[in-house]
């Protein structure tokens, strides 16, 4: 695939990821919906019309070309064993690293962490000897995973902390405007589970690419976000319990 080609795929899953249609982005930048498509299907983008295209979906085209190149070297969401282990056996280090993949500058994170500048060093060094990040001069930072981990379900840092953080999470009444929380419970065949598995799959996919978006924006522009996930078969004890009521009746 050409680079060109490529920001145009990024440029596509921005709006998808934005939640907008060709008809949204047409009304933003003053085409018809048949012009917009005729566009994207042809590949007739001026640099001038492309940049009113990020503009009107609120992305830079700095940022448009760094997610293009993103995909292209497919930066891994997975550590390997061993850097998930040092990363779980060290908070301060784990909490530094995930501050860095949230885009945070490192006057932010000494100020966040309380840490002097030779402390945030010692971590950064840490981090670099085990290839998660390249330790530039002045203490700049270039992130080699993420910015999106997906952590082992059965690896070291999910036992350390997933007992603590299904807590955590789950003590709120999930009434706030920015607060979600649906669970629906039915008998459906095989082929609608493969359905939705894929569709749960898909909005995993959607928040690491709004994530990737929103990384470089400044801190008091975005604030903390976790989506929890879920499906499997399940049947409510309930249902046991009227079976053992039943039985005893006989």
């Amino acid at each position: 695939m050409s680079e060109s080609a490529q920001i145009i795929e990024a440029l596509k899953r921005t709006l998808k990821t934005r939640g907008l249609t060709y008809r949204d982005l047409a009304a933003k930048v003053g085409l018809s919906e048949a012009s917009i498509k005729r566009v994207f299907s042809e590949e007739t983008f001026t640099l001038e019309r492309l940049e009113r295209m990020c503009v009107a979906i609120g992305v830079s085209m700095s940022e448009l070309v760094r997610i293009a190149t993103d995909s292209r070297e497919a930066r891994s969401q997975y550590l390997s064993l061993e850097q998930e282990q040092l990363l779980a056996g060290d908070q301060q280090l784990l909490a530094c690293f995930y501050l860095l993949l949230n885009g945070r500058s490192s006057a932010e994170i000494q100020e966040r962490m309380d840490l002097t500048e030779r402390g945030l060093r010692e971590l950064y060094v840490k981090l670099d000897a085990s290839r998660l990040i390249e330790l530039q001069p002045r203490l700049k930072v270039r992130l080699r995973v993420g910015p999106v981990i997906t952590w082992r379900s059965d690896g070291p840092v999910h036992r350390v902390y997933e007992r603590q953080v299904k807590a955590e999470f789950l003590q709120s009444e999930f009434q706030d405007a920015q607060e979600a929380l649906h669970f629906r419970s039915a008998e459906l065949s095989e082929a609608s589970t493969r359905i939705l598995i894929r569709k749960l799959e898909q909005m995993v996919r959607d928040f690491g690419e709004l994530a990737t978006l929103d990384v470089e924006l400044p801190a008091a522009e975005k604030h903390n976000v976790a989506l929890l996930v879920a499906l499997r078969p399940w049947v409510f004890s309930m249902f046991h319990g009227l079976r053992s009521a039943k039985s005893e009746l006989r």
